[in-house]
């Protein structure tokens, strides 16, 4: 549905977005996420055809979106960061004035306006002015723009950005129900939210792309330590001496005592151990040996938010001098693929001219062959009239 190949903008000498390339297929919600300043608004904007590529190219359901702009954006439904609505108009007007931008046949605009306000339930305010709406509602009109008219591809730059927790669950199911009828980006900073509703995750950091997963295969391949948490009655203060020489144990913190004088732990085995049974087992009879109460054990799952940490916090910053090498030797090298796969077609068109000819060659020399056979069994046949 979406191709973005080897995509760069430029601003000056410095690269918003450096490179880029990455697909997204029908009917996939994607989680889009980045720091501030990372390239996401960039690379949204020139999906939707907003902001023009310095170089590269996006193709939308078979379409460039700089060769066929308009085809391309009557496709896509764009809700952009900061809910830029009219305030003089009421939801209906602004639906109805987003149905128009779209190009809603006429015929169609009512029954599209409508449909838009009830699937982002607006029934209740549709004759309400905008700007007297609370940051929630003011979200489902922002939504709502973007739905009408039935677009395939919904691009939402931070929906949830600035709602209440009630509000952020309302917007992420009713992002999911979009999954069986629309493709989805999703830009947010709330990575538990992207975890719950996206498929796949792509980061992306200072301008380039880092990882395209989906959200399960980049916590598992980024969590590098076992982390245990446990939770004891120790009423000798026993738990960190007993431990202190495990074979099994790095590093163990206290990180809480609650009020019942119950205490939590997170206790951090070492890199070799890469199952925490044995290590579990030995903690549970120690504590047993040392009249330590073990109310509960448990491994600490890596989430979405620590694998995002990991893979942009090592990151080397690059000076603008550095960036501007790196994209001329990347463009360089882009430079010498085409020139390499233009021989190679070339070569290749070489080579079945050759075989064209050669097949030529052996059909004329077969039918001349043919050809003999056939006046030599006439002789023949004229022979054999001739001794009769």
């Amino acid at each position: 549905m979406i191709e973005v190949k080897n995509v760069s903008k430029k601003y000056g000498d410095f690269y918003a977005v450096r490179s880029v390339s990455f697909n997204v297929k029908d009917g996939e919600i994607v989680g889009f996420l980045g720091r501030n300043g990372a390239g996401k608004t960039t690379t949204m904007n020139m999906i939707t055809g907003f902001t023009e590529p310095s170089s590269g190219e996006i193709i939308v359901n078979g379409y460039n979106v700089d060769v066929k702009p308009k085809k391309v954006k009557k496709l896509i439904g764009y809700m952009p960061e900061g809910v830029p609505l009219y305030p003089d108009l009421t939801v209906k007007e602004f639906v109805s004035y987003m149905a128009d931008l779209k190009l809603v046949p006429h015929k169609e605009k009512k029954q599209a306006v409508e449909k838009a306000i009830m699937q982002t339930g607006l029934d209740k305010v549709r004759n309400r002015l905008t700007r007297n709406l609370s940051r929630g509602f003011k979200q489902r009109v922002s939504m709502a723009g973007a739905l009408v008219g039935d677009p395939e591809i919904l691009i939402l730059d931070e929906p949830t950005v600035g709602l209440d927790p009630k509000q952020v669950r309302e917007i992420r199911e009713l992002i999911k129900s979009f999954r069986k009828n629309h493709t989805v980006i999703l830009s947010s900073h709330i990575l538990s939210e992207v975890s719950q509703i996206c498929e796949k995750v792509i980061i992306i950091d200072r301008g380039e792309i880092i990882a395209v997963d989906t959200p399960e295969n980049l916590e598992k391949q980024t969590q590098t330590k076992q982390v245990l948490k446990i939770t004891v009655e120790d009423p000798e203060n026993v738990f960190e001496s007993v431990f202190e020489k495990s074979e099994y144990i790095q590093e163990i913190k206290l990180e809480k005592t609650n009020e019942d004088q119950t205490k939590i732990y997170t206790i951090e085995l070492k890199e070799n151990i890469k199952d925490d049974t044995e290590a579990r087992k030995s903690i549970a009879v120690k504590c047993a040996e040392n009249n330590i109460l073990n109310l509960g054990i448990k491994k600490e799952e890596q989430t979405l938010e620590d694998a995002f940490m990991k893979l942009i916090e090592d990151r080397p910053e690059y000076s603008v001098e550095e960036i501007k090498n790196i994209q001329f030797k990347k463009e360089l090298e882009d430079l010498r693929q085409v020139e390499k796969e233009k021989k190679e077609r070339k070569e290749l068109k070489k080579e079945q001219k050759e075989k064209a000819k050669e097949m030529k060659k052996a059909e004329k020399e077969k039918k001349s062959e043919d050809d003999k056979k056939e006046v030599s069994d006439e002789n023949k046949d004229d022979e054999k009239g001739g001794n009769k």
